[in-house]
């Protein structure tokens, strides 16, 4: 989960959703995991981390923001999600987010938070959970998105240096432009 939403920053949008969905899709083949609601809801929101993460700088790029606000509006529909709407504030960090798209700790924020409205979105509506459900989830899912954020920067920064040192010695085609703000000096 740290990994794949940086995947496109490197692949691009479009190889970056295809080979994060492929791994997923390989993932749970191998690991033989029933194909339940559940786990094809679980495919689904990292792929929009992945588009929100890897096109997020460009300008033209702004429609991901809605993905979110309907995520909100598809939430707050369901009869139990009216109940606590303030779990719904979470989804509007990717939109505050996307002001201070500059900053790799506030896009990987609004990236994790992204995929995070996808799912709760998906999952309110496939399990109708109980108001109760969702405001345990409140302290939970803030400090969970806190370290996934944390750990989408290490990663993106891990993978930045990497990429930069395996072109450098020509061990991987001159393809990928890594980001000279995050390379770590030697």
């Amino acid at each position: 989960d740290f990994f794949a939403p940086i995947a496109g920053a490197f692949l691009g949008p479009v190889f970056g959703i295809a080979s994060v969905l492929t791994v997923e899709i390989v993932n749970n083949l191998v690991k033989q995991t029933p194909w339940t609601t559940a786990s094809i809801i679980r495919l689904f929101p990292t792929l929009f981390a992945v588009y929100y993460f890897a096109s997020i700088k460009n300008k033209n790029s702004r429609w991901i923001l809605g993905v979110p606000v309907l995520a909100i509006i598809t939430f707050l529909a369901h009869p139990e999600g009216q109940k606590v709407p303030q779990y719904t504030l979470f989804w509007i960090i990717p939109l505050v987010a996307y002001r201070f798209r500059n900053n790799l700790f506030m896009r990987s924020l609004g990236a994790t938070f992204t995929a995070n409205s996808v799912g709760g979105a998906a999952w309110i509506w496939a399990f109708n959970l109980p108001p109760q459900v969702w405001t345990s989830l409140v302290p939970i899912t803030a400090l969970e998105r806190s370290i996934m954020a944390l750990g989408i920067c290490a990663s993106y920064i891990l993978v930045n240096n990497l990429v930069s040192i395996l072109m450098s010695k020509k061990l991987i085609p001159q393809v990928f432009s890594p980001d000279k703000k995050y390379l770590i000096k030697s």
